[in-house]
């Protein structure tokens, strides 16, 4: 086995994650592919893995009193073999506890296991209620895990995350779904885990942003040729990719060439949803923006932001006549659920135009207030966070938390045009059957009227012609990049909607520098 990495030895991760993302079995596949057909010996890999688990543990805790590595049976545990045996070549004291009888051990995880002893690393069994010592490594179970944790592996995950100590985990978090980000009844919550060969797609989304900590990727040297044998299972938003699609306005340019979005809500109480909504569509670079709301709103909304033409419209037939004006409409943001919320709906419906239709008209939707042909589209997107997801679906919210993925595939195929799920780790689903995640955003944004101001970014970006899966891409980076932004300088508590406007703008004109 190698030497421990030195300060000379190029950093065997990166922290810029890959765009294409892998299910488990397929992350499998990609492992034997390198082993048979391409002559990368397993345990080769294995100590590839083991040396950038362990120098990104040194990175975050450069001088660790004690490493505690706790190992499985399967080669999730031989990469912490190689752990142990690296911190002990490096006279750091390091303690295995193995979950798993090491006797049980196989292949290239029993070499690991030779090479750790021949270390002399100590190691002992999982002992009740065990404690926990310095910085812990977890390699208890890798993405093979089927069902449920249960037994030893499920006390040694409860143990770790009640005794307060750091947290590597390798390759993913034991306990999380490598596919779904949902918990297997318990799971370990990490300060940093180190993915390898490919990028799981759990790690992104539902419970695994919250328990992967600081995500690093190690590709372990596998050729791009082995890559290629998988097609990704899903993409990894980008900003700085997806802004390319922005050109540059002709000097001539003038209002009529960048569309108008009418956002269409705000009843009785609340007008600064939509007043939040046309706001976001007007900094997104919108040519006109106009606000269909009650009457007794204009005034407020006017004062809020008198850029916006904010027109009262007590009933859907005054609606009728002012939907020959816009070219994209936003509905739902504060429309309520009352008899005008539905005539609000129905006709914007019937006017056939593209749509962004959010949180009430989702709840409208999946109440059936629209005509059974009408709910089929394929020049709308809808943004429903997971209870509206789940009121779509008829289903429980917990239901579609389990997979996400599977969840927004299932709202487009059912609804047409394109899914936005929302939540940590947003989902995408296109008309192609393609899905998409943004690992953009943070805490913070758990606030009133964040939904509000996405949707009408959604809006100004598709009034600009952009296609419906494009704008929504664009709009989901560029509201969670905003979020981060707006966080770093002041914090996630009390973080605001409409804190992201002047950060919008900003990333939005980014790629003209």
């Amino acid at each position: 086995m190698s030497d421990a990495p030195s300060s000379s030895v190029t950093v065997p991760y990166s922290r810029i994650l890959p765009a294409d993302l892998y299910r488990a079995e397929q992350v499998r596949e990609l492992d034997r592919c390198a082993i048979e057909e391409h002559g990368i010996a397993g345990i080769h890999l294995m100590k590839r893995a083991g040396r950038a688990a362990f120098t990104a543990l040194l990175e975050r805790w450069p001088e660790p009193e004690q490493i505690t590595v706790l190992c499985g049976a399967g080669n999730n545990g031989g990469d912490g073999y190689v752990i142990a045996a690296l911190a002990a070549q490096r006279r750091i004291p390091v303690t295995v506890i193995y979950v798993a009888d090491p006797d049980k051990l196989q292949g290239d995880a029993r070499t690991a296991y030779e090479f750790a002893r021949r270390e002399g690393v100590i190691m002992q069994p999982l002992q009740e209620s065990q404690g926990f010592s310095g910085v812990v490594v977890d390699a208890m179970l890798g993405t093979g895990l089927k069902g449920d944790v249960h037994g030893a592996f499920q006390q040694a995950i409860a143990w770790l995350n009640n005794s307060g100590a750091p947290v590597l985990a390798v390759d993913l978090p034991s306990g999380l779904c490598a596919d779904t980000g949902r918990e297997l009844g318990v799971a370990v919550k990490a300060d940093v885990t180190v993915s390898f060969i490919g990028l799981k797609q759990g790690l992104l989304t539902a419970r695994g942003p919250a328990l992967t900590g600081e995500l690093l990727f190690a590709d372990l040297d596998v050729p791009v040729e082995v890559l290629r044998t998988q097609a990704a299972s899903v993409e990894r938003l980008q900003l700085n990719q997806l802004l390319k699609q922005l050109s540059d306005r002709d000097e001539d340019a003038h209002k009529g060439n960048f569309g108008h979005v009418m956002v269409i809500g705000g009843d009785i109480g609340y007008a600064g949803a939509a007043a939040m909504a046309g706001e976001a569509s007007a900094r997104m670079g919108a040519g006109l923006t106009s606000v269909a709301t009650q009457p007794e709103h204009v005034s407020a909304i006017i004062a809020r932001r008198p850029e916006l033409m904010v027109l009262g419209v007590p009933s859907g037939q005054a609606l009728e006549p002012l939907l020959q004006r816009p070219s994209v409409l936003v509905l739902g943001p504060g429309l309520g659920r009352t008899p005008w919320s539905e005539q609000m709906l129905q006709q914007a419906v019937a006017s056939g135009l593209p749509m962004v239709l959010d949180a009430d008209g989702l709840n409208l939707l999946a109440e059936g207030r629209v005509l059974a042909n009408t709910t089929h589209r394929d020049n709308w997107i809808l943004t429903p966070h997971p209870g509206e997801a789940a009121r779509l679906l008829g289903c429980s919210t917990g239901e579609v938390q389990k997979d996400r993925y599977a969840a927004a595939k299932q709202l487009q195929s059912r609804f047409g045009g394109t899914v936005l799920l929302k939540g940590a780790g947003t989902v995408i689903a296109a008309a192609d059957g393609s899905l998409s995640v943004a690992n953009v955003g943070n805490p913070g944004m758990a606030s009133g009227g964040m939904g509000d101001v996405l949707s009408g970014v959604i809006g100004g970006l598709l009034a600009q012609g952009l296609e419906p899966c494009s704008a929504t891409k664009l709009a989901v980076c560029l509201h969670g990049t905003a979020a981060d932004l707006a966080a770093e300088e002041n914090g996630q508590r009390g973080l605001l909607a409409t804190d992201l406007m002047p950060y919008l703008r900003q990333l939005l004109n980014s790629q003209m520098a």
